[in-house]
């Protein structure tokens, strides 16, 4: 089962592995306060297509176009993320405000499929 978070929400003990999966650590988080398992940065989008898509939600569909294709070119990490979801519950922890234009819901439907 996958469940994404904001990285500010109160962990909870249902989260399961917490997974980062920003490129950047969150401002303002300790690593206790954030309670993450992992730091998956290279799962997350390039620094190109994170600045690109600046969260502008015309751009959404488009960036979840390019976001898939570079996972389709980042075996290694997408493996690492997929081994994970084999433990149990895992939740992808991201840091925008935007919780409805972000990575973490692009990884969600992608290994829900």
């Amino acid at each position: 089962m996958i469940q994404i978070k904001r990285v500010y929400e109160k962990p909870e003990d249902e989260d399961g592995i917490r997974i980062l999966v920003d490129r950047l650590w969150p401002r303002g988080l300790t690593k206790e306060k954030a309670s993450i398992d992992i730091w998956l940065k290279d799962i997350a989008p390039s620094t190109e297509l994170r600045k690109w898509f600046g969260h502008d939600p015309e751009k959404w569909n488009e960036f979840k176009k390019r976001y898939l294709a570079e996972l389709n070119e980042n075996k290694k990490s997408v493996a690492m993320l997929k081994e994970q979801l084999t433990n149990g519950v895992v939740t992808l922890i991201f840091g925008a405000k935007d919780e409805e234009h972000n990575e973490a819901l692009v990884l969600k439907e992608l290994f829900s499929r």
